[in-house]
């Protein structure tokens, strides 16, 4: 079967996340890889959103644009998500807007026959099944496990009000209701960044977070601090940034692993906590969401702005980690390992995520979580006599205790220090050893980043180079153009800083493709690699990237 795009369209307040969960559980319940993201404005009421759902056999976990359903929760939606239906697509609509489509007024129905316009969603979600042949009864238990804890009358009588939509919408259906999705074998995860990287924090051994709200990065913190009793990671939410990232470099000061969770504008105000885990030689993970900026920005909207920002935060020279993981499966690796090497270098980790990838649902089948490992890196006292907490080392690394752990005194301090912890200005030696020290580091770091992935590359004369989450987009591009006859392949970095042993394969023509105006990526490359490119398809006006806008641009400008 082709992929349906189900398009959910309503005023924020309306409930369309509600829908949109609903149906996207029920679909991949049925056993079909469901991929979803929705766009929003910066408002608690009013305005339009949209949630898509994308529908299929096996996963793709990229979005689509062109619907070929949409639910339209009012009639203000219709204006302006209408272009998006496909010409032969269904409308559903409270009330007869055109020829062809299926009008149920939600809202009348739940007034009438349920008392109470609350049940008015889940008739459309009982319409939307209606509409896209799927059991009415996988529907029915994804409603009871997810209403049973609110008593069996709320139960009861969102099952009636699924079966009544269902009943209309199939009455209605007759040519403008094609599909069926029968019950089938996939047995998918459905899950968005912004769980994973929480699990894979809990599974790498994090025990505390402190993080301020700032979107896309909330659901970080609130799942932990939701599931705080299950996962076993104390969840602090802090007055501030500035707060958040120095309560996470005490708790990892004192032995626990810990992290924090912010967008742009919240990392800027970390920064000198970046570099104070620089200094200290501190263990820290930092996941920072992007989100259109400048300043507040587009704060509801998706970029991939900040890879600049992350590789350079900090005054002064240290070592870091920058990694930006490209889907769920993927930042779940990316995170325990984030963890991982934060331990074990003694540095601060930045894992980049933007708000596609930390509020879209993927399909995912396996975490192959036989291939990930927590590892740990904290010295044995016992077999210590004499105690240097920044002892000089040729790799740069220094045994690591904390606080109270033993009779052993763990001096730290911000200023430069010597050996054991104690400010210095010795500018003849000391200083520059303790600077050589840290930077040495780097080498080690740098054979730890993975090279980036190579799709069709050597069969190929131009080949598409990406980072982080446009991956789903880019895999999609390639199979777009090869559709029309176009080979192109793809270079795709997830491991960004410090950049790995790693040569672009000659005589090929090189185009970035980035969620952002400057083609960040396309600089850093060139900076380190010396590597050309003949051209860039950038997107900044807050939508994600898309295999068709890569296709079409791709046509566009080099085609």
């Amino acid at each position: 079967m082709e992929d349906i795009n189900v398009v959910i369209a309503g005023a924020a307040g309306e409930g369309v996340q509600t829908v949109g969960d609903i149906l996207a559980h029920t679909v991949s319940a049925q056993g079909y890889a469901v991929f979803t993201w929705q766009e929003y404005e910066s408002r608690i009421r009013g305005g339009q959103n949209s949630y898509s759902i994308r529908i299929g056999e096996k996963p793709q976990n990229a979005p689509l644009l062109p619907a070929d359903v949409l639910l339209a929760l009012n009639e203000g939606t219709v204006n302006k998500y209408e272009p998006l239906l496909k010409e032969e697509g269904t409308l559903i609509a409270q009330s007869r807007l055109r020829k062809r489509m299926i009008a149920i007024p939600f809202a009348d129905i739940a007034q009438g026959e349920l008392k109470d316009t609350i049940y008015a969603n889940t008739i459309a979600i009982g319409a939307l099944i209606g509409v896209l042949g799927v059991d009415l009864d996988t529907l029915k238990r994804v409603l009871v496990k997810k209403f049973k804890g609110k008593g069996n009358k709320v139960v009861e009588s969102n099952l009636s009000a699924a079966e009544e939509g269902y009943r209309r919408a199939t009455k209605e259906c007759k040519d403008m209701c094609p599909w069926k999705l029968p019950r089938q074998g996939g047995q998918y995860y459905l899950i968005s960044g912004n769980e994973a990287i929480p699990l894979a924090a809990a599974f790498a051994g994090c025990r505390f977070i402190a993080a301020y709200p700032m979107t896309p990065s909330t659901g970080i913190i609130t799942y932990l601090a939701s599931e705080e009793e299950r996962l076993g990671v104390f969840a602090e939410q802090a007055e501030d940034e500035i707060a958040a990232v120095n309560m996470a470099l005490g708790a990892s000061y004192a032995g626990a692993r810990a992290m924090t969770a912010t967008s742009g504008g919240g990392f800027a105000l970390m920064v000198e906590g970046v570099s104070l885990a620089g200094m200290t030689e501190t263990p820290l993970v930092i996941v920072l969401a992007q989100r259109p900026g400048p300043a507040t920005g587009l704060p509801t909207r998706t970029a991939q702005g900040d890879l600049l920002f992350a590789i350079n935060a900090g005054h002064g020279e240290f070592p870091k980690m920058v990694l930006a993981p490209s889907n769920p499966h993927n930042a779940f690796h990316e995170t325990v390992k984030a963890f991982n090497l934060a331990d074990r270098y003694q540095v601060p980790v930045i894992v980049l995520t933007d708000h596609f990838l930390a509020d879209s649902q993927f399909s995912v089948s396996d975490f192959d979580l036989d291939t990930v490992t927590p590892s740990f890196h904290l010295a044995d006292p016992e077999k210590i006599s004499d105690y240097k907490r920044y002892q000089l080392t040729e790799h740069g690394i220094s045994l690591r205790l904390y606080p109270g752990q033993s009779e052993h005194l763990v001096g730290v301090d911000s200023d430069e220090h010597d050996e054991r912890g104690h400010i210095t200005e010795d500018l003849g030696s000391t200083v520059k050893a303790m600077v050589g020290k840290r930077l040495a580091k780097f080498d080690g770091l740098k054979g730890e980043i993975s090279p980036p992935e190579e799709i069709s590359v050597n069969d190929v004369n131009t080949v598409l180079v990406g980072w982080g989450s446009s991956r789903g987009a880019l895999l999609e591009g390639l199979y777009l153009l090869k559709q029309e006859g176009k080979q192109a392949g793809m270079i795709h970095f997830t491991e960004l800083w410090p950049l790995p042993e790693y040569q672009f394969p000659e005589g090929k023509t090189y185009i970035t493709v980035e969620s952002n105006a400057a083609g960040q990526l396309a600089r850093l490359l060139r900076s380190e690699y010396a590597v050309s490119f003949q051209g860039t398809i950038n997107r900044y006006d807050g939508l994600p990237l898309t295999g068709e806008y890569i296709r079409s641009r791709f046509n566009e400008y080099y085609g």
